[in-house]
């Protein structure tokens, strides 16, 4: 099985998620955070992301602020963010070799759902998990659930992540990973969990031998 991260992976999202937490700091009466904190944070839940940015923030605050950033977040899908160049070949590609696909995400259940939608790929994942069902990354349980559902043994399963989140979950799982160099996190952050790989387009997955 190969699981997939999805913001800055294999869509690239992030500057609606960056967007959309400034503009519900703004609307909640708070500094909105700058581009790189934002963005540093993509790959967790979102009661984990705002938690990480705003540490002395109320609870019912947060609350609040969440609920603005789905509105606005939902509001920038009026031009949907775009899958990165290769996802759609990559995705067909393993799906002609048999691979089972997985997406193990930070996004919410009805946020993926949506996004799969509007991509026309709500049946090609054969499993797939957002934080608001389990826990938030870089815990592992969302992986060992994937797992079980599927029948599969963590030795026949890879990781493929932009985020130090993405690739500590899997080391937390006892499972491989490859880290993507493209999205949020820096091909640095990245090696500290050691992927057994970084690549630096999608397209360079289907040669290696966990791929194949």
């Amino acid at each position: 099985m190969i699981i997939f991260d999805w913001d800055g992976t294999l869509c690239d999202s992030a500057g609606h998620i960056v967007h959309a937490l400034q503009a519900a700091a703004v609307e909640v009466g708070v500094a909105a955070p700058t581009d790189a904190a934002a963005r540093d944070i993509i790959g967790l839940g979102l009661p984990q992301a705002l938690a990480r940015l705003f540490p002395q923030m109320a609870a019912a605050l947060r609350e609040d602020m969440a609920a603005a950033y789905a509105r606005h977040y939902i509001a920038s899908e009026e031009a949907p963010p775009a899958l990165f160049p290769g996802a759609l070949d990559l995705l067909t590609g393993l799906q002609a070799r048999g691979r089972e696909l997985a997406v193990a995400t930070g996004k919410s259940r009805r946020g993926l759902d949506r996004i799969l939608a509007i991509h026309g790929l709500e049946n090609v994942f054969h499993a797939t998990r957002c934080a608001d069902e389990t826990r938030s990354k870089p815990d592992p349980l969302m992986l060992h659930e994937l797992l079980a559902e599927r029948g599969v043994a963590h030795g026949d399963a890879i990781m493929v992540g932009d985020t130090e989140y993405d690739l500590e979950m899997a080391s937390n799982a006892g499972i491989a990973s490859v880290g993507v160099s493209f999205g949020v996190h820096s091909a640095e952050r990245l090696r500290a969990h050691r992927p057994v790989a970084i690549i630096d387009t999608l397209s360079e997955l289907l040669a290696l031998p966990q791929a194949r």
